[in-house]
């Protein structure tokens, strides 16, 4: 790889915003044209059960000529969840004091003697 085409995928200018266990890395790089566009990463740390991680990433690339309809689209769709929803999170998991065996707790146990075959027991025919 030439030092041209590394220079392209360098980065001009970052911003991380931290999430929970999501991460948004907003970065500007450059065209071989020399011209700028902008891609916006999401990082979500998944947790195994022997305590190693791993990070799953998505990733959109924005260039300059679709800027302005995806704002829009973007102030639109948040207008639209803050008018129907309000601004406050919902979700108790999202809340600063959330304590995950404090909802556990709240679960009812309806019935303890459930049979796991009808878990098992599918049909494909049904579908």
């Amino acid at each position: 790889m030439s030092e041209r085409d590394l220079s392209d995928q360098e980065e001009i200018h970052s911003k991380v915003l931290r999430a929970g266990r999501r991460t948004y890395f907003f970065d500007v790089r450059s065209t071989k044209a020399g011209d700028y566009y902008l891609t916006i990463t999401e990082s979500k740390k998944f947790t195994h059960d022997d305590g190693s991680f791993h990070y799953k990433k998505h990733k959109i690339y924005l260039y300059k000529e679709d800027f302005e309809a995806f704002k829009e689209n973007v102030e639109e769709m948040m207008d639209f969840i803050i008018n129907e929803k309000g601004s406050e999170v919902i979700s108790e998991r999202h809340q600063k004091d959330f304590k995950k065996e404090e909802v556990v707790a709240e679960i009812p146990v309806e019935n303890t003697t459930t049979s796991t075959s009808s878990f098992t027991d599918v049909s494909f025919e049904d579908i």
